[in-house]
This record gives structure tokens, sequence and C-alpha cells, in this order.
């Protein structure tokens, strides 16, 4: 049995930069946990903490319920791989997978055996007598698994294992990664930037952002339920295209999302209706997905948007359109928050409004006509500002008859709608 507990971590650098801020996190016993994140975002410092390499400043960590920040590394059962191999380049392959062994006392005979047997599973019984120098990057890194292995740990920590290997062969391993560490039972936390290893490896998944713990769930929830704005821009491909829009409510029929020069309606009797409603006369993110767009006949009748294709991207086995359809586009800035206008030279932003609206209880039309002037002010000045328009990724047939310019009418399921506050915290009741 081996659980993994972080209770209010924090590590903060000798320069002040916060590393880790607050994050909490329990991994149960034979879980698959994946921290997931852009380089810089904290994840393997959590990692180095948990395998004692470094101290955490606030904060404690329980292995199997027991605090460990008074044991050494070599006294936690963890086993940790690494981004860079870390390969005694002297030492023959079976040297290496059984330097741990030979380091615990176990006899030549029962180590070379368990050396054998973990050689042999990672299909790399036949390389034992060469050095690291003489094998393939995949071959290298099935070796310091091995090494990781057979120690039998209570406890797996891999630090993005894959990164420097080609896209084939990180394939090739992510089902053996998987498939190795649930027979064995052990638990695994393993740290990528790549969504990809996330969403397919992961029981469950932690996004970090700047130090903070975003989202926690399964692969499915969190591409599916994103609990921040940032998480909904972060995962998919192509990412999830991410619209104002001014909310107006009409009582008992429907709350109208005005997108610009158009508008969706959602129905009154959705669930998620009452909390929207809350944001009457204010703006929001509405997110949709590429997969909740359809295209369809101009004059079809229901939830559908018109706009002409900016530019096409043919992927093989379907091609991406992007639309114009006179909405503006929102953007995640540093600190992961909705802005709709952005500097063009220096990257300066400006959050959606709304919060005065809830401060003051000014009318609709005070704060709509001084969101206008906000605009007319922007707008007179295009050398310093823009304002963004959207581009509504929607995917089609592969190499489709149509070309830039080419107008196109989509369906859009508003049950897979979602909705994000100024904040980038999201709208929604019951959601997990």
């Amino acid at each position: 049995m081996s659980t993994v507990a972080l209770k209010d971590v924090t590590k903060v650098w000798p320069d002040g930069t916060v590393a880790v801020d607050r994050v909490s996190l329990d991994v149960e016993d034979g879980e698959f946990m994946v921290l997931l994140g852009p380089s810089g975002c904290g994840k393997s410092t959590v990692l180095r903490m948990i395998a004692g390499l470094e101290d955490p400043s606030a904060g404690a960590i329980l292995l199997n319920g027991e605090p460990v920040m008074d044991l050494a590394p070599r006294d936690r059962r963890i086993a940790m791989v690494f981004q860079d191999f870390a390969l005694y380049p002297h030492m023959t392959v079976g040297d290496n997978i059984g330097f741990p062994l030979k380091l615990s006392g176990i006899e030549p005979g029962p180590r070379g055996e368990r050396i054998g047997d973990v050689a042999s599973a990672l299909g790399i019984g036949d390389v034992l007598a060469r050095k690291p120098g003489q094998l393939s990057g995949g071959q290298r890194q099935r070796v310091a698994m091995g090494r990781a292995i057979v120690r039998r740990p209570g406890l797996f920590l891999m630090d993005e294992p894959l990164s420097n290997l080609d896209s084939g062969l990180r394939a090739e391993l992510r089902a053996e990664i998987t498939g190795l560490t649930r027979e064995l039972g052990v638990t695994t936390m393993y740290v990528t930037h790549d969504q990809a290893e996330a969403l397919t490896m992961a029981d469950r998944v932690a996004i970090m952002r700047k130090g903070v713990l975003q989202d926690l769930g399964t692969p499915t929830e969190v591409y599916g339920r994103p609990a921040t704005l940032y998480v909904a821009a972060f995962l998919g491909a192509p990412r999830m295209n991410l619209l104002e829009a001014s909310v107006y409510v009409h009582l008992d029929r429907y709350i109208a999302l005005n997108l610009g020069e158009q508008a969706l309606y959602l129905p009154w009797n959705d669930i998620r209706a009452r909390a929207i409603s809350h944001y009457h006369g204010e703006r929001i993110v509405v997110g949709m997905r590429a997969e909740a767009l359809t295209p369809v006949a101009p004059d079809t009748p229901g939830d559908v948007l018109q706009g002409r294709i900016r530019y096409l991207e043919h992927h093989g086995h379907e091609s991406l359109a992007f639309l114009d359809i006179g909405a503006t586009a929102v953007v995640v800035d540093e600190l992961g928050k909705a802005v709709t206008e952005t500097d063009a030279e220096t990257g300066v932003v400006r959050r959606i409004g709304g919060a005065l609206q809830r401060l003051t209880g000014r009318t609709d039309k005070t704060v709509l006509e001084r969101e206008e002037a906000e605009k007319a002010s922007v707008l007179s000045d295009p050398g310093r500002h823009h304002r963004r328009p959207a581009e509504l990724a929607v995917r089609l047939a592969p190499y489709p008859a149509v070309s830039p310019g080419h107008p196109l009418a989509i369906n859009v399921r508003m049950d897979a709608l979602h909705f994000f506050d100024e904040r980038g915290d999201r709208i929604d009741v019951g959601w997990r």
C-alpha cells in the first residue's frame, strides 16, 4: 500500500519566487496521477519535494498517512525516473538496472534473476551486455524505468520521462508505462506538459498554473467540465473557442447570449440558466469546442451561427475552418483571467467588465454607455490597441470544397457550451 497526501504545500525560492502555492492533493493507493501544466508551473518541484530532494517552505507531505519531512530520500521507498535518463555510462545495461539491488546488498544470484525479469518485461533482455552509449533513446528510457522498477518501490515518480523521444516512440512507451504500472499496482505520479499523455495515461489529472492547482479530476471531467477558464483554454486540440457574450434575461423564456452581431438563446429550463441569469446586463465568457459545432445549411432552424471562413488548415484526416462570426475572442492573460483587448506591442491587458454593476447597482443603460465609451476610446487609437475578432474553429471533412471567404452556417449544441465569469471561474450548478 502506498498513498500520498500534500497538505497546503508551499515552496518559495530564496529570491522570493513562489514555485508552489498551497497545493493540497491526495493520491490513492495504486493510482496513476498526472501533474499537467506548462514549463515553470511547479509540477516538477512538487515531485522533488515528495522525493525529499527539496524541502517545502510550508505545509506537510504524508506517505501512507505518515509525515516524511524528517525522512531521507533513500528511506521513503520511492523510485524516480528523470527526463535525462541519468544512466551510468561506464556500466552495462544489466549493471545499471541492478545497481540499486547491489547497494541494498542483494546477492548476485537473486539480483540477476530480478534484472532478467524486469529487462524481459521491458523488451530489453537482449541488450543487457551493452552500455548506454550503444542504445537508442527509447532503449535508454526503458533502462531508466527498469532501474526504478527493479527496486519494487511503493511509489513511482516520473518527471517528463518521454519528452526527449520522438512522437511515435512516445506513443508506444505511453502504453508500456501505463500497462506496467497497473500490472505492478504501484502508485505513480507522472509529470508532463503534454496533454495527450495526461488524458491517455492518467486515472486523474491535476492541472497546475504558476504554482497553483487549477483543476483536479478524471480526464473526462477536466476536459468535459473544466473548472477554470485557464483549464478550458489549455486542454483540447484545437483549443476551445472562447467568446465574449453579453447576457440578457427574458424571465421564464430564455437567456440571450449576444455574441457581437449574433446571439444564442439558452432555454429557461436549462439547469444552468438560473446561475447565468445573475449576470444580466454583464459580460461573461462562452466556451465551445469544435466538436460542439456542426456545419449545416444556411436556412437551418435552431441554434445556428453564420460566418465566413478566414482560413483553413488541412490535417489529412480532417480540415479545420476558422470562421469570422462577428464576435470578440477572449484570451487568457498570465494570471489566467479573461481579457478581450490586448496591447499590440506590450501585451497590456484589460479584464472584461461586469464587476462595476455588482458593486454600484447602476442600471444596464449606464453600464452599457460606459462600456461603449471605453470601446470608442480604444478604437480611436488603433496604433496601441485592437479588438481581436473571434476565429471559431470548426471541424470539416478532409479537403472540403470551400475556400477562405466562403460563407458557412454552423449549428451549436447548447448543452455542450461552457460558461465562465470575469474571474475565470466556471459558472454552473452541480457540475462535479
